[in-house]
Parts: C-alpha cells; sequence; structure tokens
C-alpha cells in the first residue's frame, strides 16, 4: 500500500524543519520551534451496581494541549504585540478584551517548499511570553523569545491535498 495518494514513488515521510506561521492574515517572521498539536480525551469511569468489579471507560471531555512557538530575538515586536493583548504594564485599559484571541494557521511544507498540510488552531491567546531567555556569557546560543498559546481546539484543512511532486 502506497504512503501517499498523489505522490506513489514517495516512501519518506514529510520533515519536520519546514514550516510556517500564519494570524491575521500573514506570515509571522522567523519562528524556528512550535510545539506539537496534541488532543486529549479524559477517561471517564463508570460502574452500575451490579457490574463485575471492574470499571468501564468512557470518553468524556476533550482538551487542546497549549502550543508554544519559539523565534530569534529580532527588532520585529510581533509577539510581544500580541502578548500586551491580554497583560500590559500600561494598565487595564491598554489591555484588548476583542482583539486577545486569534486564530492562527500552521503550514507543513514539503522539501521543495510546497504546502503539504495545514492546520487551523482557534481561539488562540497568549499565556506565557519570554522576552529574554537566560543570558550566558559563556554559551554561544541563539536569544530566543517564546509564547505559550492556549486554543479551544484545532483542526486539520482538508481543502489543502497533498501537492504533486517533481
Amino acid at each position: 500500500m502506497a504512503l501517499f495518494t498523489v505522490n506513489t514513488h514517495r516512501f519518506d515521510p514529510y520533515k519536520a524543519f519546514k514550516f510556517r506561521v500564519k494570524w491575521e492574515g500573514r506570515y509571522v517572521a522567523g519562528i524556528s520551534k512550535v510545539s506539537a498539536l496534541k488532543q486529549s480525551t479524559e477517561p471517564v469511569k463508570f460502574r452500575e451496581g451490579n457490574d463485575p468489579k471492574t470499571q468501564r471507560l468512557m470518553p468524556g471531555q476533550q482538551s487542546f494541549e497549549a502550543i508554544t512557538l519559539e523565534r530569534g530575538v529580532t527588532h520585529d515586536t510581533e509577539f510581544e504585540d500580541w502578548a500586551k493583548l491580554v497583560y500590559s504594564t500600561d494598565g487595564d485599559s491598554a489591555i484588548s478584551l476583542r482583539n486577545f484571541r486569534r486564530n492562527i494557521l500552521i503550514e507543513l511544507l514539503n522539501e521543495q517548499g510546497q504546502i503539504a498540510k495545514v492546520y487551523n488552531v482557534f481561539d488562540c491567546w497568549v499565556s506565557e511570553y519570554t522576552a529574554l531567555p537566560e543570558l550566558d556569557a559563556n554559551a554561544s546560543n541563539v536569544t530566543i523569545e517564546s509564547m505559550v498559546l492556549q486554543n479551544t481546539g484545532w483542526s486539520r484543512d482538508l481543502d489543502f491535498a497533498e501537492p504533486t511532486e517533481t
């Protein structure tokens, strides 16, 4: 059985190092890492009075893990600006109850840079923002800023079919 429906010659799965993130209709510059998209369903235990000693398990509430985005520190203020919509040192009047949630797109690209899969992540808001990581004069690391996005769920955009590779 072929792993790919369009590119039946392809044997290898997609690589994790080619992707883009988009919000507010534009691509966000410099993102180097996106955490996994994970969902889980809480198991609910149930047992009737005349059941054997073992419990039955049923699906319960659904939850979606927070998503972490990382990028190298530059003078672009996109991460900081979004984080300030939830909390601002300028006071409560500076936050935005109307604009602090955003939908984002995560595009997985193939090696040729074609869109292979797209995921829509809904109602994201910044629960954690790191402007500067720990600084160390003895290290030779890139300075990384990060943000943690809470969300109400995600789904794959099925309008993006497997691209034809050359």
